[in-house]
Order: structure tokens, then sequence, then C-alpha cells
């Protein structure tokens, strides 16, 4: 929690000092950069979704990269993970924790990811447009052999809205959870080695490593949310029965 809103703090802190009297028609410098970085990601996400879709879910994941890739990064700085207390019964309780690597924080922003995704789903196509979306025939077929394309659809509808309701929130949750808290494991090992010499030459070594995982991972979490997002808030022609 602690480490949370460290991350809150610096992120607002950032945003502020970077953008207080320094905005300029023509930029330059860091804003030049900045603002190719934010045109390049959104061109990205341009090409995945639809022109109005990309305008909803641009801000959402961009908010969602910067706030887990801080997050991850909390990782490697020293004393996080370390600095703690010791409980009655010997255990060790870490004061300070990534809050990646917490499975509540993975679970809470994998259930924003969901409503939000359902929302832009029903914005998107309508209530009904989702239903058909969803559960409808999607190909030509003859008006005998409907009846049976549309039970097969129907299941695999069910499987599709079994995958949007559970199968998706959960895989982001957990896959960012495992593989931060595996990091931080990995590391916990590695400074507690009986040689000191080792474990600062492969900590050395796992930190380059760590750093790159943390902002992979960060990424690999934002581009599906924008992939979830276009399997619900797209058309194809066939979405017409029969």
């Amino acid at each position: 929690m602690i480490c949370t809103w460290i991350v809150a703090a610096i992120i607002l802190i950032v945003v502020r000092v970077s953008t207080w009297k320094n905005i300029k028609e023509i930029p330059s410098g860091m804003q030049n950069v900045l603002e190719a970085m934010v045109e390049g990601w959104e061109s990205l996400i341009g090409d995945i979704l639809d022109k109005r879709v990309t305008r909803w879910v641009f801000p959402f994941a961009t908010t969602f990269f910067i706030f887990i890739v801080i997050s991850n990064l909390m990782d490697l700085v020293p004393g996080v993970g370390s600095i703690g207390f010791f409980g009655p019964d010997n255990s060790f309780t870490p004061l300070f924790r990534p809050p990646t690597t917490d499975a509540n924080l993975t679970i809470v922003m994998a259930t924003i990811f969901l409503l939000m995704s359902l929302f832009w789903a029903v914005r998107y196509n309508g209530v009904w447009g989702l239903a058909k979306h969803i559960f409808g025939v999607k190909m030509e077929t003859s008006k005998l052999l409907y009846p049976l394309f549309f039970l097969l659809f129907l299941f695999i509808g069910a499987m599709e809205l079994l995958s949007v309701g559970f199968a998706r929130p959960v895989a982001l949750a957990m896959r960012l959870y495992g593989n931060v808290f595996a990091g931080e494991s990995i590391l916990d090992m590695i400074f507690h080695g009986k040689s000191l010499f080792w474990s600062i030459i492969l900590s050395s070594g796992m930190y380059f490593y760590e750093t790159f995982v943390c902002v992979v991972q960060a990424f690999v979490f934002a581009m599906l949310v924008v992939a979830f997002v276009g399997t619900l808030c797209t058309h194809t022609e066939e979405e017409h029965g029969h």
C-alpha cells in the first residue's frame, strides 16, 4: 500500500513538473521526445482499434502502462522487499513491497479493465449488437443449415462469454502478478546467498534482466488490454446472419 501511494505521488509530481509552464507550441528537448513517444503509442493502438475506440482506450491503456512500469521498477529500488520487521513466529514482513507483487492490486486492475471493456463494448455495439457479435452466426449459410450453425455459434458464444468475463481478467491479473513476484523472489534468494561475491555478481546481472522484464510486462499488459477491447469493439461483414 505504501509503495502504491509512492508510485501515485511520483506520477503526479512528474506530470506537474513537466507540464507546469513548460508546454510549448513548437516542442523541443524533452517535450519533443515525450510527444513523439505518445504519438507513436497512439498510432500503434490506432492500427489495432477503430478510430472512435482508440479515443476511449488510449488514455486508459497509457495510464495502465505508466503505473505498472513504475510499480514494477520499484522492485529494483534498494530496501524495497528487504526492509521490514520480524513477527512473533520469526516470519519476516517487508515494510515496502512493489505494488504489482500484490495479487489484490492486479485483480483490481483486471476488474477495472473488465468493467470498462464491457462499457465500451455496449457503447460501440449496443446491447443487441453486442449479443449478436458474441452469439450471432458469422458466416453465410443456407436456411436449411442455419439452425445447426446457430447452435454451433451459440456454444462458441458461451465460450467467448466465459473468456470475456473470467479467463481474460484472470490471465491479466495472474500473468502480471506471477512474473513480477517471481522476479522479486529470485532477487531475494540471490541477496541471501551464502557467498557475498556471487550475490553481487548475480544480482548485477539480474538487475539488468529485471529492468527489461519490468518494462516488457507493463507493455504486454497494456497491449493485451487494447487487443481484448478490440475483439469486442469491432464489426465483421459476416455479422448479418444468413
